[in-house]
Order: C-alpha cells, then structure tokens, then sequence
C-alpha cells in the first residue's frame, strides 16, 4: 500500500477541514521526473518547493494578485476615513480652543466626531473581516485542488511520499535529486482550467 503525504503546507496553502475528494476527469500527459530516491523499503521519495509553486504557479498568482488589490483597497478607503475623523477633530479641537463654539454646536462637533468614529469601527469589522474570510476561503479551496492534483501527480509517477518543502518547514534540507518542483507547477499550469471551478473572484 503506497502512502501519500503532503507535509509543511505553508499559510498560502490551508489544510482542509472537510474529508470529502473530489473525482475529476482529466486528460493529462505524461510527463518526466527527476530520478527518485529509494529507500531501504523501496519508497519513491520526492518533493515541489513550495515557495517556487507560489510565485510560478499562474492560477495561485492570479487569485494572489486579486486578493492583493481589494485589501489595498480597503487599507485605503480606512487611511482615508481615519483622516477624515482625524482632521475632523483637529477642526473641532481648534474652534473649540478659541471659543468658536456654543455649547450646543460644542456637542453637534462632538456628536459627529464619535459617528464618524463608529463608521470606521463598523467599515472594520464588516468590510475588513469579508475581506479576510474572503482570502481564507480562496486559499483553503486552492490548498485543496493542489492536494487534489499532487496526488493525482504522485499517482501517475507512482511516487509514494510527495513533501512539500519550504522556508519555515520542518525540512531543513533535501537532496536536490528529489526535486520534481518545476515538473510539478508545469503539471498545475497545464491543468489550472480544472482549478477553476468552486472559486469566485
């Protein structure tokens, strides 16, 4: 019996909560792997760089980019609310120093400045936490295809242990001999159209 382990997936790839797999049907070729290590119980040892997979990988990069662009978005939309709030009372701060304002206007001002602080808590914790349920959803679903498809890779390679190797992992050397990195994201790129299908940007 062969055993396929994904070890050291980094943040970008989250491991999935759910026990269902997916059946997919797809036309792949066949393509070459560096030689495998063997080891003394004939396991077939290789292993994709996960750091390389994030940057040469078309689909992963895409979804990034999109994820990117909307958080940027949001960070500038809330400098700008609390810029606002801040000039706001810095206004409120002057008048009331020279005793510009009545009593009444005094709470208007203050009034506004506390709606205008609430707004941005609000833009927080509505617009900011989509945002971010969001990119953790896109990248669950991602981690999961890739899951999907390196074990539809190890099969046809009849690879046994398939690791994935990066910065912060638990391996801190592997024999370069082993690496099927770039065979690997050339596979997914190949294959990206079947990624496609549970994400929405």
């Amino acid at each position: 019996m062969k055993y396929l382990i994904f070890i050291g997936l980094t943040l970008f790839f989250l491991q999935s909560c759910g026990d269902s797999k997916e059946k997919q049907e797809i036309d792949i070729k066949n393509t070459k792997t560096n030689d495998i290590i063997k080891d003394d119980n004939s396991l077939k040892i290789s292993f994709y760089n996960q750091d390389s997979l994030q940057i040469h990988f078309t689909y992963f990069r895409e979804q990034d980019s999109i994820i990117t662009k909307k958080q940027l978005a949001y960070q500038n939309e809330l400098q700008r609310k609390t810029k606002d709030l801040q000039n706001y009372i810095l206004k409120y701060e002057e008048k009331a120093k020279a005793n510009l304002l009545s009593q009444n206007e005094a709470l208007q001002m203050q009034q506004i400045a506390q709606n205008k602080e609430q707004a941005i808590i609000q833009y927080q914790q509505n617009k900011g936490a989509k945002l971010e349920q969001e990119a953790y959803n896109k990248m669950e679903i991602i981690g999961n295809k890739i899951e999907f498809f390196a074990a539809k890779y190890a099969q046809e390679h009849n690879i046994d242990l398939l690791l994935s190797h990066g910065r912060g992992g638990q391996f801190k050397f592997i024999n370069s001999s082993m690496d099927v990195t770039e065979d690997f994201i050339d596979y997914l790129n190949k294959n990206q159209d079947n990624l496609t299908g549970d994400i929405e940007n």
